[in-house]
């Protein structure tokens, strides 16, 4: 499986949004809500809520894109973000603020480098991993 890596730049923006409202609300119900979209798309990104509003309101407009990138990276990176969102509900849940903003912080960071500059910590943490196993 093979995904347009626009779509997740743009999933990765949206994603930031939420997670700044993470951080900007203390909610952990909204975190929560984040680390469940991070369970489906790391099971499939093309299955997430976010690729579906890319590709009825955003693809049409774009077009098909002219490369892809291989979905493994990316479901991988999908589920070091369900850690970290998982992780800062439990935090703002059980009162441990510190863990829910610390956590929600570390997937905000990662969130917005993808949206912003294309670069995903998670995708390039699943390469060095295969290299140096391989």
């Amino acid at each position: 499986m093979e995904l347009d890596p626009r779509g997740q730049r743009f999933a990765a923006a949206l994603t930031s949004i939420v997670i700044a409202l993470v951080l900007a609300t203390g909610s952990g119900w909204l975190a929560l809500a984040q680390a469940v979209v991070f369970a489906i798309t790391a099971y499939d990104p093309r299955k997430g809520p976010y690729a579906y509003i890319y590709r009825l309101l955003i693809l049409p407009r774009v077009g098909p894109p002219a490369d892809r990138e291989p979905a493994a990276p990316v479901r991988f990176a999908q589920t070091v973000g369900l850690t970290f969102l998982a992780l800062s509900a439990v935090g703002y849940l059980s009162g441990v603020t510190a863990l829910g903003v610390t956590a929600a912080a570390f997937g905000l960071l990662a969130a917005f480098l993808n949206a912003a500059f294309g670069l995903c910590l998670g995708c390039e943490a699943y390469l060095l991993i295969k290299r140096a196993t391989a």
